[in-house]
């Protein structure tokens, strides 16, 4: 009889827990997104300007010469490889921002944009390059290939690194708060899923299990409810 009445005794003690996130919290939690946005824009803004620097060393109007090195085109990589870190870096920030203070979806085409704006930091930064590798009859067939090259491939590895793959909407956020008010969530390091239950049988033998309000776990990027903690509330 009491293994009955279990899931009865799990929903009433969920339907006491408060409903959503105080207005103080929720105004916290999106200052501290924008804090995370604006390291994300400073650091995207100093890696145009190290692409400002490639392009300088390429028309010769910088020579840099240091540890005895006087190739230029070496210069030139160095720089895109900086471009390159400086995205991929503000683009993890703009993702975390998007983790804490998710968009809403009710605009597709907004929606996607704010997810992905790493993406076109990465165009913006980068793939000027390309094309001014590609066009500068000046410069020397081989050393135009290896450019072009290296420029191509910390393209695509920016491109990827900064895709938001599985972001989360406000909608989403406002669901799952609704449901879980301020009660406790589990996950686990490796897992993609939150889970009412913390006995789940798929985290019960966990090495590491994390717990926290359902803002931390979307922070935590675990934004996707698990369907058999959902399926024993329904039991």
């Amino acid at each position: 009889m009491a293994k009955d009445s279990a899931p009865a005794e799990k929903k009433a003690s969920r339907a006491k827990k408060a409903p959503a996130e105080s207005f103080q919290d929720k105004q916290a939690r999106k200052s501290k997104a924008s804090g995370f946005r604006v390291g994300a824009v400073i650091l995207w803004l100093i890696a145009i300007g190290f692409e400002v620097v490639a392009i300088l060393l390429l028309n010769g109007q910088f020579n840099f010469r240091f540890f005895g090195i006087t190739d230029q085109m070496v210069w030139i990589i160095v720089a895109v490889v900086i471009d390159v870190i400086f995205v991929i870096i503000g683009s993890q920030l703009w993702k975390k921002s998007n983790d804490i203070d998710p968009a809403s979806e009710k605009n597709k085409v907004k929606f996607f944009l704010w997810n992905n704006m790493g993406v076109i930091a990465a165009i913006v930064a980068l793939a000027p390059l390309i094309v001014l590798f590609l066009k500068d009859k000046k410069l020397d067939p081989k050393k135009k290939k290896i450019l072009t090259a290296v420029a191509g491939v910390v393209l695509v590895l920016a491109i990827l690194f900064s895709v938001d793959w599985n972001p989360a909407s406000a909608e989403d956020l406002e669901a799952a708060q609704a449901e879980i008010g301020d009660g406790l969530v589990y996950w686990t390091a490796f897992g993609k899923s939150y889970h009412i239950d913390p006995d789940c049988h798929t985290i019960r033998n966990s090495a590491t299990k994390e717990s926290g309000t359902i803002e931390e776990a979307f922070e935590a990027k675990r934004n996707d409810p698990c369907d058999f903690c959902a399926l024993e509330e329904e039991g």
